[in-house]
């Protein structure tokens, strides 16, 4: 007990400690993990902790991962990325493999060794991969998809993978399995099996029926299991049953020889619609969240630094030689497959590394005399190294790649052939929202778009977008903004967004500008930037709930409708005052000026609303009828700034 507390001690101190540190450099929290790891390192050999057991315990954090990835996606929004899940994902894994190969053997190794390590290396992080796309917001943007479809395509991969290698087997390398296991880490093959001594065909069997239990629990049992829970009315039930679902589907997968991680995202996908999907969410992610922290410690401290120095030269090359090939196969591939701009290189530098899977091949590979111990032991550190790297060339992304991208397009912008009295920057599920409401009022529109998968679906379905950056100052002119009456903002990137609002209206100063506003400081810096008229994102539909919610508890919905235009007028005020006190490169509770005006604000508004809620009352006591809804349409006063 002594040992494991203390081991649990030590990695939640060095995950506690480097990662904020990591995130305030802009570094991220994978990187900071890792560092982490390497910063315990020495402590661990000295407690001769086995790092590579917690490693495997803490792969455990990729199935559930994917089960939450899962959970994002519908069956129909699944068999859309077809193409480019077996298309790109399956031509990534079989170019790659076959490149290796190809060197490998120019190095002098045997067909069979350069195969498999092939294999091996041409697998990604999952682990490292959808974390950083997650933590940065990419997941949705076409670069994200095109990474998560080849990782998936990976994780499918993996399974035929474990049955192919030991088919390579040597025989001079069976005499030192033993050892070798020993050396890579063997222990992570358990004996459990329910299709070891069957044939073909009934493997197939087992493995569909497998497959079939979990679409079909998932979709018809999970309902009633929950309703029953919910009996008790304990949330640690919920939680139970949550880690049951995963631990459970990742066990099925495992005995009739599948990737749990396969398994529990294709139960993920079959909960997608489920009205308990948000409840199985928020109990799995802490989980999921410190496995994979641990996982990335593990990482960090499984560098045998005492081979690295002895190694150094080579286990260096070949850590650039595979980023490099990896990251090239990768380029091309995105040409063929229509991956353009800042998304092409988000694709090639994100799943340049290897991956967490190496581990577990290069441990096969050794234990079924496939590759000679002292190459796994190099490949291992290669794989480590890789994965080391990956938050560098992310953070190569995001500084030098994508602010490039943000002011030129790889991809011609279209030829802009009309103008129209409003310009929308931005056809997302909000822009694309206000654009039919004023085409349908009769004005014509220019809409600008500069995702090239949302230009794609868009004209399908015959709506008419321009590709290009309203960013850009000649698309602008092209779209007419010197005639434009108005300028529609709905574009999700916060900075952009401001920096278009404060040219805009420097040098138009007669265009009215509509813009989105993220969250309440997005107003103060838009605000400050020139906007007079900014739409929160989610403010009207938290007012209508709000009302919603006190007609529910008895409120006449007169006085409901009341209590929430008094806290828009009360909310607007306080917009204005607090405007002029915000600071943007001051951490908001960190202005002293501003806590106090909130502060005041506060005051105020309580106290304002307690006096309504006190007159509503007294009139009502006095048997006064309350008008219609319709009676206040007469008081409500337009605004700026919701």
């Amino acid at each position: 007990m002594d040992g494991f507390l203390l081991l649990a001690f030590l990695f939640l101190v060095a995950g506690v400690v480097a990662v904020p540190i990591a995130s305030r450099l802009g570094l991220g929290s994978v990187l900071g993990y890792l560092i982490a790891g390497i910063a315990i390192s020495p402590l661990l050999q000295q407690l001769h902790v086995d790092v590579v057991s917690i490693q495997h315990f803490a792969e455990f954090g990729v199935v559930m991962m994917l089960f939450l990835v899962g959970l994002e996606l519908e069956p129909r929004m699944l068999w859309s990325m077809r193409d480019k899940l077996l298309g790109l994902g399956g031509l990534q894994v079989t170019i790659t493999a076959a490149a290796i190969m190809g060197i490998a053997m120019l190095l002098g190794q045997p067909w069979s060794i350069a195969l498999a390590v092939g294999l091996v290396l041409s697998l990604s992080s999952t682990a490292i991969v959808l974390q950083t796309l997650n933590e940065k917001g990419l997941m949705k943007c076409d670069g994200g998809q095109s990474s998560f479809s080849v990782l998936l395509f990976q994780d499918i991969a993996v399974i035929p993978m474990l049955a192919f290698i030991p088919l390579l087997a040597l025989p001079e390398l069976a005499e030192v399995t033993v050892a070798a296991g020993d050396h890579a880490g063997e222990g992570t093959h358990g004996t459990l099996s329910l299709v070891d001594r069957l044939a073909g065909w009934q493997r197939a069997l087992v493995t569909a029926g497998a497959i079939g239990l979990v679409v079909v629990g998932g979709t018809y049992l999970t309902r009633p299991i929950f309703r029953f829970i919910a009996v008790a009315r304990l949330r640690e039930l919920f939680t139970a049953f949550a880690l049951l679902l995963v631990i459970g589907i990742a066990l099925l997968m495992t005995v009739v020889g599948l990737s749990p991680a396969l398994g529990t995202f294709l139960a993920g996908v079959v909960l997608a619609n489920s009205e308990y999907r948000h409840e199985l969410e928020s109990n799995i992610e802490p989980f999921k969240g410190l496995l994979l922290g641990v996982f990335f410690i593990t990482v960090g401290a499984a560098i045998q630094f005492d081979l690295l120095v002895s190694n150094l030269g080579a286990v260096i090359g070949m850590t650039a030689g595979l980023i490099g090939l990896k990251m090239a196969v990768l380029y091309a591939l995105s040409r063929v497959f229509g991956i353009s701009g800042a998304d092409r290189w988000l694709f090639t530098l994100s799943l340049a590394q290897a991956g967490e899977f190496g581990f577990v091949l290069l441990s096969l590979t050794v234990a079924s005399s496939v590759i000679p111990v002292a190459l796994a032991e190099q490949l291992l550190l290669v794989v480590t190294l890789s994965m080391l790297l990956t938050p560098l060339l992310f953070i190569i992304y995001d500084k030098l790649i994508a602010p490039r991208f943000a002011k030129t397009q790889t991809r011609e912008a279209d030829e802009i052939d009309e103008t129209g009295s409003v310009i929308i920057a931005g056809h997302g599920r909000y822009g694309g929202i206000i654009n039919r409401i004023l085409l349908s009022a009769g004005y014509k529109t220019v809409v600008l778009d500069y995702r090239s998968e949302q230009l794609e679906m868009l004209r399908a379905f015959g709506v008419k977008v321009y590709f290009g950056d309203a960013m850009r100052p000649d698309l602008l002119h092209a779209a007419g903004i010197e005639e434009a009456k108005m300028l529609v903002i709905a574009i999700d990137e916060r900075e952009s967004a401001t920096e278009l609002v404060r040219y805009v209206t420097e040098n138009y100063p007669h265009v009215h500008v509509v813009v989105r506003a993220i969250d309440r400081h997005h107003v103060y810096e838009l605000w400050n930037a020139g906007a007079r008229d900014i739409i929160r994102e989610t403010f009207d539909s938290s007012l209508r709930a709000g009302r919603s919610a006190l007609e529910a508890l008895g409120v006449h919905p007169y006085d409901a409708e009341r209590q929430v235009r008094g806290f828009v007028i009360n909310d607007r005020e306080q917009m204005f005052e607090m405007a002029s006190l915000y600071d943007p490169e001051i951490p908001a509770h960190e202005n002293p000026e501003y806590v106090e005006g909130t502060k005041r604000y506060l005051e105020r508004y309580e106290e304002a609303m307690r006096g309504n809620s006190a007159a509503f009352g007294s009139r009502l006591d006095r048997g006064w009828v309350p008008p219609t809804l319709d009676d206040l349409e007469a008081e409500q006063g337009s605004g700026g700034t919701d």
